[in-house]
């Protein structure tokens, strides 16, 4: 009886161990590959003392790779860019519903699923660009895109693209599905090409001269604005314009970057203080100044790069009720012909 005790309480030592041991480690699921993010994960760990193991990777395939491991997956978290992946993972069941105080004060409730399973940290504003020697009158709002004025003027991404399919989402949300496919099929009939390449390929359209109007967001030009590496020189800079549309109305459209708390966590609760840091001002400051981004929490400072954009009215749809379009979305897209 007294060895088998032992050896019982022995289990018992070796399980607390690894018990504390797991304590202080995150494994982070992350579709963000922006390098100035390194400073968020170093401050996190700084602050707790908690390791964050990455696996960063294209977010469908982190998604699948999670669905594949199932509850053996030791994944805590999952980062990723665009309201129609988060909303994905979620209805997939790979994100778990969490109960932060911290995470509902500091994030709007328009930026975060109704259930919890996950939260926006950082936003980009999808806006409209243009070339100002070829264009007098820009487009102010998204309805303009499909007016006849612009007529084989107008660049964008593919329909497969998230941001091209939130963004029709959201119209739906907005207009309803009849109305939003009409402005989608006059879109179509502006495109100066068919719909190819990333957002800065939207924006080199402008100067090489393919088109005069591009749909892009934000951060990408901002970027540009702080940095020449991959981006835009200042010559090229030079006749692009923009304008934040709907200002009065809806309000310029917005994406989002964020994440929430894997399904199967084996250290959630490492996972809960590593979303209440991405919500901290400190954390929210460097999406801005590291990536331009727009931080999620109202009042933060912006980078100077973001702030030279001005002052503009965001969209605050609720993005959780945008999330649930995204089906019609894709069936409009099919039916007007957007590529």
């Amino acid at each position: 009886m007294t060895r088998t005790l032992a050896l019982l309480l022995g289990t018992t030592i070796i399980v607390s161990s690894l018990t504390a041991a797991q304590a202080q480690e995150l494994n982070l699921y992350s579709s963000r590959h922006y390098d100035t993010d390194e400073r968020l994960y170093s401050d996190f760990t700084d602050q707790t003392g908690i390791v964050i193991n990455r696996i960063e990777g294209d977010a469908d395939e982190l998604m699948a790779r999670m669905q594949a491991e199932g509850a053996n997956s030791p994944a805590d978290v999952l980062l990723t860019v665009d309201t129609s992946r988060l909303y994905r993972a979620a209805e997939s069941g790979l994100l778990q519903s969490v109960d932060s105080d911290v995470l509902e004060q500091r994030i709007p409730a328009n930026l975060q699923d109704a259930d919890n399973r996950w939260f926006g940290f950082s936003q980009r504003a999808r806006i409209i660009f243009y070339n100002s020697d070829t264009v007098a009158t820009p487009p102010l709002t998204y309805a303009d895109l499909a007016d006849d004025a612009y007529e084989g003027m107008v660049c964008s991404r593919s329909s497969s693209n998230v941001y091209s399919q939130t963004l029709m989402a959201a119209m739906i949300e907005h207009l309803g599905a009849e109305a939003a496919q009409e402005w989608a099929q006059g879109l179509v009939e502006n495109f100066a090409r068919d719909p190819q390449g990333g957002d800065t390929d939207q924006l080199r359209a402008l100067v090489s001269g393919e088109c005069d109007i591009a749909i892009s967001n934000t951060y990408y030009f901002a970027r540009a604005l702080r940095t020449e590496v991959d981006g835009l020189s200042e010559d090229e800079r030079a006749n692009i314009a923009w304008v934040f549309p709907d200002q009065g109305g809806n309000g310029a459209h917005m994406n989002l970057s964020g994440g929430g708390v894997a399904a199967h966590a084996p250290n959630r609760e490492n996972a809960i203080a590593f979303l209440e840091y991405l919500a901290s001002d400190q954390a929210q400051i460097y999406f801005s100044a590291g990536n331009d981004e727009y931080p999620a929490v109202d009042g933060v400072e912006l980078a100077p790069s973001v702030a030279s954009l001005g002052d503009f009215q965001a969209d605050d749809i609720d993005l959780s009720a945008v999330a649930q379009n995204l089906g019609t979305a894709q069936e409009i897209f099919n039916r007007v012909g957007w590529e």
